[in-house]
């Protein structure tokens, strides 16, 4: 009886040993399946996209920058912003490769909470004398010597976590116009307000739709939304005509040649179309622009489509154009696949946030819009803006591989013929053992 026993629990801890090496190597090679498969479509196309609009924001600044700067310095190289625009791009991809690695894992409730006190922290103190600096007529920078960083960008990345982390977790509440909008409104309401004092009505735009592209991936009702669109046009038109520097700013957008000269709110605008005018469908080449030089001021940031235009004509708007639409394609297909409603929403307004941006910067330089500041995302030099919507694109980079992941576990890759062997003769050594054990008990 004494050997029977022990070969029953002989056989049973071989049979456990067997299985258990059998789980480990499914694992195994589950993983190596996984390592070897390509990246997904939208994680190619993103940083396909993200990369092409890096190399060539690089090339274009220095191409809007370096005469100002030659003349400038009395001779110099005149690649000071081109430089500061390689360190803060590599300072953006060093943190979208951290975040397309482990994006969702630092990303925590507490770490965004965090973020967002911070963000309003950093806006109460950009607005005290002394703390913030003034660039013409606003005061929306902190400076350290030639590096400047605004605070308002921030906020825009942890007002989207923040959002995306709510609508996830309260899908019911949706069906209710005050329940969904007032806890978003409780706190976008206050940042955009002192987005605005600023003043900074373009992002307080970017931030309004950002919001609202949530609300809808979220599921409110279109009526609620449309509600909601006339409440906040409303605030932004009295916020806008209540301060002077934006009054300004849209009237010159009714009539821009009327305020066109040197001094005029109009001046930039006008400039603006005059470049793009002389670029006609394939530009007056590569460094060749007038405009930048004489004419139209801040080229490297905010109008820095217009230089595009000059230079590389229809052709090169086009081109752009078509890389922004790579990344809405990549970025709507990563939030369609992701595994569960918060990466949904995330990655929703993580791509809100850039063609936001960026069509309104877009629509400004063709005089389709009034004058906001909103720089080019990725094209631009706006070193907080840069590290930002990097940051973001890291973040939908780690959005799109989970469910690669996911897709593998339940689909491992097809075994080889030494696999298959393998697990034959695990199986065989199993039922001799088996066998073997109830021939000893009987």
């Amino acid at each position: 009886m004494v050997s029977t026993g022990a070969a029953r629990t002989g056989a049973r801890r071989g049979t456990r040993d067997s299985a258990r090496d059998g789980s480990a190597r499914e694992r195994k090679r589950a993983r190596s399946g996984a390592k070897r498969l390509p990246p997904p479509l939208e994680h190619r196309m993103l940083m396909t996209a993200t990369l092409c609009l890096l190399a060539f924001g690089a090339v274009m600044v220095y191409s809007a920058s370096s005469p100002m700067g030659v003349l400038s310095a009395g001779g110099g190289s005149g690649a000071g912003e081109f430089v500061r625009y390689l360190l803060f791009g590599g300072i953006g991809l060093a943190a979208m490769h951290l975040l397309a690695r482990r994006g969702l894992e630092i990303f925590t409730p507490r770490l965004v909470t965090t973020m967002l006190l911070g963000s309003f922290a950093l806006l109460l103190l950009v607005l005290v004398p002394g703390f913030g600096v003034v660039v013409n007529g606003a005061r929306r920078w902190f400076a350290a010597g030639p590096i400047q960083f605004q605070p308002s960008e921030v906020m825009k990345l942890a007002m989207v976590l923040y959002a995306a982390r709510y609508l996830a977790d309260h899908p019911k509440r949706m069906r209710s116009f005050r329940q969904a909008v007032a806890p978003i409104a409780v706190v976008a309401g206050p940042a955009c307000l002192l987005i605005v004092v600023e003043p900074d009505l373009g992002t307080t735009i970017v931030v309004a739709l950002t919001v609202a592209a949530l609300l809808i991936a979220a599921g409110m009702p279109m009526r609620y939304v449309a509600a909601l669109a006339g409440v906040v046009a409303l605030c932004v038109i009295l916020l806008a005509t209540a301060q002077p520097y934006e009054r300004a700013r849209l009237t010159s957008f009714l009539h821009p040649w009327a305020t066109a000269t040197k001094a005029g709110p109009g001046y930039q605008a006008v400039q603006g179309q005059i470049a793009l005018g002389s670029g006609g469908l394939f530009g007056v080449g590569l460094g060749r622009s007038v405009q930048k030089i004489f004419y139209l001021p801040e080229a490297q940031t905010d109008f820095i489509l217009a230089v595009i235009g000059e230079e590389l004509g229809v052709l090169g708007i086009f081109g752009v154009v078509c890389l922004y639409g790579m990344i809405a394609y990549a970025g709507l297909r990563t939030a369609r696949r992701a595994a569960d409603r918060y990466a949904k929403l995330l990655a929703t307004g993580l791509t809100s946030l850039i063609l936001c941006q960026g069509i309104l910067n877009i629509f400004v330089v063709l005089g389709l819009a009034p004058l906001t500041g909103v720089p080019l995302p990725f094209i631009s030099y706006a070193p907080t803006n840069l590290c930002v919507l990097l940051a973001g694109v890291g973040l939908l980079l780690n959005i799109a591989r989970p469910g690669t992941r996911l897709r593998v576990v339940r689909n491992p890759p097809i075994d080889s013929d030494a696999d298959r062997d393998r697990r034959r003769r695990d199986r065989r050594a199993r039922r001799a053992s088996a066998g073997g054990s109830r021939r000893a008990a009987g």
